[in-house]
């Protein structure tokens, strides 16, 4: 077994593949063989029929302290012109861009500190659940540094660019009730709850219609992107290829027969 794999744990249960980041000694710092591990489980559950909904979490007291720099692979000579913009369109920028495309709803169950790019991690979830110990820290300023991970996208589309400054600027620990009012979380449950509503709302979302929710997902990922005349036509085409599946003729069929419908995905 790899280290990552012991490091990041991967299961699959009710329709729902659990990616959990288990390294608590180091907050769970994610390390380049693990942010590889974890790209690879979300192309995997993209193209699994059996997996319906994702939920990423951690161990221990963090969900992740941001990027460790300490497994990443070594190149040769002098840095030139180019290398760290192509180091973060291949390391950071990817590996956020592989949750937001991710072909299933994605949950993260912040467990514990979520800092750099362990937060960005959390805001490009569809939904995002907190323990009430939780807490997510912009650390980059602190240390010299832009945002990288798509934390400007992300922060400004979710908060907008006054409040995005003030916690980028800062680098201020934002606890997870903070973080609920002003939009960044979805709900705050006691740390003791937290397993148990990220597998509820998992569990909600696997026996829901699959492709109507990941259809859903990209629209509104596009919708701050685009002017209105590409996102009606995107909304158009998206229902038109969603009455395709067998889910959205069982809920029409549902509905005029007056009954619950059973999505499979499909």
């Amino acid at each position: 077994m790899t280290d990552s794999a012991r490091t990041v744990r991967h299961t699959t249960d009710h329709g729902v593949a659990w990616i959990t980041l288990d390294r608590p000694e180091a907050m769970n710092a994610l390390t380049w063989d693990q942010r590889e591990r974890i790209i690879a489980l979300l192309a995997d559950a993209s193209a699994d029929p059996a997996v319906r909904a994702v939920v990423i979490t951690g161990t221990g007291k963090g969900f992740c302290a941001g990027a460790d720099l300490r497994g990443a692979p070594r190149t040769g000579g002098d840095r030139v012109a180019g290398d760290v913009a192509r180091m973060i369109r291949e390391g950071a920028q990817r590996f956020i861009t592989a949750v937001l495309d991710c072909e299933k709803p994605v949950i993260a169950a912040v467990n514990g500190t979520a800092a750099g790019i362990g937060a960005h991690l959390a805001f490009a979830c569809d939904l995002v659940l907190a323990a009430d110990s939780a807490r997510f820290i912009e650390v980059f300023a602190r240390r010299g540094l832009v945002p990288d991970g798509a934390g400007a996208y992300l922060l400004t589309r979710l908060v907008g660019p006054q409040k995005a400054k003030e916690l980028m600027f800062f680098g201020d620990a934002l606890p997870a009730a903070e973080a609920a009012r002003i939009g960044l979380v979805n709900a705050v449950v006691p740390a003791a709850e937290l397993h148990a509503t990220a597998t509820a709302w998992a569990h909600r979302l696997a026996e829901g219609p699959t492709r109507a929710l990941v259809l859903t997902k990209q629209l509104v990922n596009a919708a701050l992107d685009t002017d209105r005349t590409t996102a009606l036509a995107a909304e158009a085409t998206a229902q038109e290829l969603n009455m395709t599946t067998t889910d959205a003729t069982e809920g029409i069929a549902a509905f005029t027969e007056r009954r619950p419908p059973k999505f499979r995905g499909t």
